[in-house]
This record gives structure tokens, sequence and C-alpha cells, in this order.
């Protein structure tokens, strides 16, 4: 049978009041410790009695509250005993005394809207940075809309289309905002000012938000969707644009060797040009994924992983077995850098290239298309590009090419990457002659 002794213990002379000190015996080596919240004076308490003395001069809501105190905590330590007397490991002693005294503590936490983002920003391979861009202008409008003393939160379950129009006017006046507002741009910071949006930046911004929003109703997390009534803007994009082969060629012969860290940069980008792949497919890439005696390049694409895994097969040609060869130090095939790196090194090779031909590019803030040099505008993803349109050229087979870029069979997406130029164009209608 269990019992429990109440005392207390002090190593300093004239102590004003020190904590009352509980112990539970219970059969052979079972010994478990409290040390209460309780005080006592020292000179006040009785150990025998384990109660104020009957003869201290004391209030009688002193002795009442000390006395009453002891006796509930010893009735406590009980029935706690009583649940865990199976298993009594000192651990779980103390966390269901800290459980029963302090019960807000332990109670289960209820998630934010903000929570359930982080949930499904985590579920995304490699997404995660860019939907964290998404995060931070959610929090900012929150703290927009709560300005002038508004009512606003975020609630996955209230959250109705015409909210979905407001959040679309913020991302379309943000940067307009940024000074009359420090408050929330001191709090919610991003690594430089907001820049102004336009149509397509928008589209993405909303289309990752309702990929939040289906995520959620899959989970059964909510069964509402502001999104059943709000229809995301089409994204527009102008003619597509590639480097051909001899540009290619150019880059990858250019003498860079006064930027080290720049050719390096250059070859990764000219093997992606080779193998067609998304940059966050290239930055994990590895020695296990060359398969057939360096042959062929292997790797199931990020991007459909989850849903519909596409394994991508692509041959290697003899100069994308040599960049292979030139970084053949580690595990990784190449030695990466971050993406934003990754692009400037881009634009600052095909400088020293002279890779400066002029194309036409739809401005993303106004819409409106425009020349542009191609150093201005090279990055990783023109890469991806160039192999499908210079292969598109070549074979006309969307399935074909879409095989080895990583694309589904009948992709609409596939559509952005290569031009039906006045070549094709001359080719196919030979068949009529």
């Amino acid at each position: 049978m269990a019992t429990i002794k109440a005392y207390i213990r002090t190593t300093k002379k004239k102590a004003d009041e020190v904590n009352i000190r509980f112990r539970l015996s219970a059969g052979r080596g079972v010994q478990l410790h409290h040390v209460s919240e309780l005080l006592v004076n020292p000179d006040k308490w009785d150990d025998v009695r384990q109660e104020v003395k009957t003869r201290a001069l004391v209030s009688d809501d002193y002795r009442k509250e000390i006395n009453t105190g002891v006796s509930g905590r010893k009735e406590l330590l009980l029935d706690i005993y009583g649940e865990i007397k199976d298993d009594p490991d000192p651990e779980r002693w103390y966390y269901e005394i800290d459980k029963r005294l302090n019960p807000i503590k332990h109670q289960p936490k209820v998630k934010t809207f903000f929570d359930y983002f982080d949930d499904f920003a985590k579920e995304q391979d490699g997404r995660e940075v860019y939907l964290n861009v998404l995060k931070r202008c959610l929090q900012r409008w929150e703290m927009y809309e709560q300005t002038n003393g508004k009512e606003f939160k975020l609630d996955l379950n209230k959250l109705k289309d015409k909210d979905i129009q407001r959040f679309d006017r913020f991302l379309q006046i943000e940067h307009t905002i940024q000074d009359k507002y420090p408050k929330i741009y001191n709090t919610i910071k991003e690594t430089r000012r907001v820049a102004p949006r336009g149509n397509n930046a928008r589209s993405d911004h909303l289309r990752k938000f309702r990929a939040f929003y289906k995520w959620t109703v899959n989970k059964k997390l909510t069964s509402n969707n502001p999104f059943d009534e709000f229809k995301v803007p089409q994204e527009r994009y102008g003619t597509p644009y590639y480097i051909t082969i001899e540009e290619r060629n150019k880059l990858l012969n250019a003498d860079l060797s006064e930027y080290p860290q720049t050719a390096i940069q250059r070859d990764i980008f000219v093997f992606q040009c080779l193998i067609g792949c998304r940059v966050s497919d290239l930055t994990s890439l590895t020695k296990s994924n060359v398969k057939d005696n360096g042959n062929f390049i292997e790797y199931i694409a990020k991007k459909t992983k989850k849903k519909e895994p596409v394994t991508v097969r692509v041959p290697l040609i003899d100069t994308a077995k040599e960049l292979i060869k030139k970084y053949s130090g580690g595990e990784k095939l190449f030695p990466f850098i971050s993406d934003p790196k990754y692009n400037e090194h881009i634009k600052n090779a095909f400088t020293y290239a002279g890779l400066n031909r002029l194309v036409t590019v739809l401005n993303p803030t106004t819409g409106e298309e425009e020349q542009r040099p191609l150093n201005e505008v090279a990055s990783s993803h023109l890469a991806r590009r160039a192999f499908i349109g210079n292969l598109y050229k070549k074979v006309k087979d969307p399935n074909l090419v879409a095989s080895m870029s990583g694309h589904v069979e009948g992709s609409r997406a596939f559509a952005r990457y290569r031009a039906i130029d006045d070549g094709i164009k001359q080719e196919t209608i030979k068949y009529l002659e």
C-alpha cells in the first residue's frame, strides 16, 4: 500500500518560508518525490503531524490554507500513483503531476491557419522555399486587413471567394503600400522590397494558394474551399525563345578562366541544356543517377513524384559525359550552389560569351511585349527550353520530347517550351506536294 509523507528541508538559517515536499513510498524500491509550490514557515511546521503546529501563532486562514493544501496534495499524488503504479517511472510521475496542476499547459494546441500551411509546405518536395514566399505574403495581407481597427483573421473554414478577390487586389497594390505601413514590413520581412506584380506573378501566388486549399480539403481539415467560386487568372506567355545549339556551344567554349566560379556554373547550365531537367531535379542528381555504363541519366521528376511518378531517362551525348567526368570528385554530379546564385552566374556567363541576341519577352509587370538581350533574361529555365526547343525542331514529336523532359503526356505546359517557327511550317507543308 502506498503512503505519503509531507516534510520540509532547509539549509538556510532562519528561512522565512520553504517548500513543502512529499515522498511517496510503495513496496520495495518505490520512492517518488514531489516538491510542491506550497510554502510554510519552518518554525510553524509540525514534522510529526505534517501540518502547521497546533499552538503556532498564525491566522486561521493561514492554517487552513497550509493544512488543506497538504491533505489535498496527498490525495492528488495517491490518485496519480494509482494510475501509474504498473510502471512508476519518475519521469512519468513528474509529467502526470504537472499535467494535473497545469492542465492548460497540456491542452492540445489548436492549429492556426499558418500551422496548416506549414504542414502543407513540408509535404511539397523542393518547393517549401517558394511556398514560404506566399506564406509571408498572406501574413502581410492579414496584418493589412487588420489596419484601421478591422477584425480579420485567416481561418480555413471562413475564407470566401470575396476574400480571395481582396487578396488578389492586395497582390496588385502591395508594392505601393510598403512605406505607409512600416510595422507590417518590419514584422514580416523580405530580403528586398516587394516589386510590382504582373498577371503571371499574381496567378502563380493564387495557384499555390489554391493548391493549399485543395490539400486541406483532401486531408478533410475543412470542407470549405473559396476557390470553388474564384477563378484564378490564366498566365500569359510570349512566343517561346531558346538558345540554339550553336549558341550553346559558343557558351561552353568561351574562355572563363578569369571567372572560375562562373565557369563551373556555366558547365552545369550546359549540362542542363543537354538533359532538359528542372533545376530542382538537377540539384538532386548524384552518380547513382548515371546508368548503363554512363550512357543514360535516369531520375524521377520531383514535380510528378506524389501524383503520377514519371521516371525520366535521357541518353547522354559525349559532351554531357565529358562534363560529368570533369566533376567526378564527389557523390553529387556537380558542385551546385543556390538557385539565385546559379541564375546570376548564368547571366554573367552569357555576358562574357557575348550572347546578347535580342529576344521578344513579355514584361512580367505590364504584360506587354518588349525586346531584351539574352544575357539579361538568361536563367536556369532557359536550359530546359533549349533542350525542348532544339529537339522539337528536329523530331517534331511532342510525346517523344516530353518523355525526356519530365512532362506528362499531353501536358499543356509543354507548349510553353516550343515554338512552331517558319522552318517547321515549311517542312510540314511539303507533305501537301
